[in-house]
């Protein structure tokens, strides 16, 4: 692994304080707040940790209360709800500053055999055919502070090769769909519990911005209020972040200040393997300025 995945990967590891108490430490990614990725992968790997590795995780739901700081830790306390005959589900309460910034349910199931079927994978360029988003940072990052330029532009855990390339600062109205290849900028432990809580992290990404695409804004523009408010992802199968995975988003809906996002992360070969769905809030504010931005 290389130095920037070695600490994506320490970062969902989890501290053990006490039986079912565990400590993530965070990373600030020059986000407003608290990215909302990080809490998701070290909510589901806190879980994880008090089932019997038998059982892997097939599906978590989750709410975020509260804007997290990305300076301090966050404290993670799982309940353990039920244990039956194939499932076992747990409840998680993240929690800082003594009060609770997310709280989630996970599920874990042991596998079986059963009817299968799945939707088929868009037809996309292969992401060797694509630019690399570090490529197409820099124009972005023009338009940022230099401590935000420094985040933004560093070397990342997740590499990403988006399908449709869009500017961020003056995005052109288009319809709700994009896709993106991504993957573990290195190769990680084979530890089918890791990969899940990677992609967990990683399901956050851009999911919720799909839905400002006919509306031609984006979360760069200063006068966007933009977080989420809720997050699920299902796991089919299981997953390698060694390899390329493509994140198919659509958004069916949007109003009341409420955008509405669901996506499809498919392997190369076509394979589904997570199901992810997230609302969120997308105000457009003439009071609400991002401090991000310069001038």
């Amino acid at each position: 692994m290389n130095s920037i995945l070695d600490q994506l990967v320490s970062l969902l590891s989890m501290e053990t304080i006490e039986e079912n108490l565990f400590r993530g430490a965070s990373q600030d990614l020059g986000f407003r707040q608290l990215f909302g990725g990080q809490v998701l992968g070290q909510a589901l790997s806190a879980a994880s940790q008090t089932v019997d590795s038998a059982r892997q995780a097939n599906s978590l739901h989750g709410y975020f209360l509260r804007a997290g700081d990305a300076k301090k830790p966050v404290i993670y306390q799982v309940e353990r709800v039920r244990d039956g005959g194939s499932f076992s589900t747990r409840r998680v309460t993240a929690i800082q500053n003594g009060h609770t910034i997310f709280t989630c349910s996970a599920s874990f199931h042991e596998q079986e055999e059963g009817f299968r079927h799945q939707t088929e994978m868009p037809d996309v360029p292969q992401p060797e055919d694509l630019i690399p988003e570090e490529e197409l940072s820099p124009h972005l990052a023009k338009a940022l502070s230099k401590e935000k330029r420094d985040k933004m532009l560093r070397a990342k855990a997740i590499e990403t090769r988006p399908v449709q390339v869009l500017d961020p600062l003056n995005p052109a109205i288009s319809e709700p769909i994009k896709q993106v290849w991504f993957k573990a900028a290195g190769t990680l432990p084979q530890s089918p519990a890791l990969h899940k809580h990677l992609l967990a992290y990683a399901s956050d990404f851009g999911l919720l911005t799909t839905s400002l695409l006919p509306h031609g804004a984006s979360i760069w523009q200063p006068q966007m209020q933009v977080a989420s408010l809720d997050h699920a992802i299902w796991f089919h199968e299981e997953v390698c972040l060694d390899d390329w995975l493509l994140y198919s988003t659509d958004s069916p809906w949007a109003g009341n200040s409420r955008g509405f996002a669901r996506g499809s992360i498919y392997t190369r070969d076509g394979r589904l393997v997570a199901s992810v769905a997230q609302e969120g809030l997308t105000r457009a504010r003439g009071d609400w300025q991002h401090k991000d931005i310069m001038g």
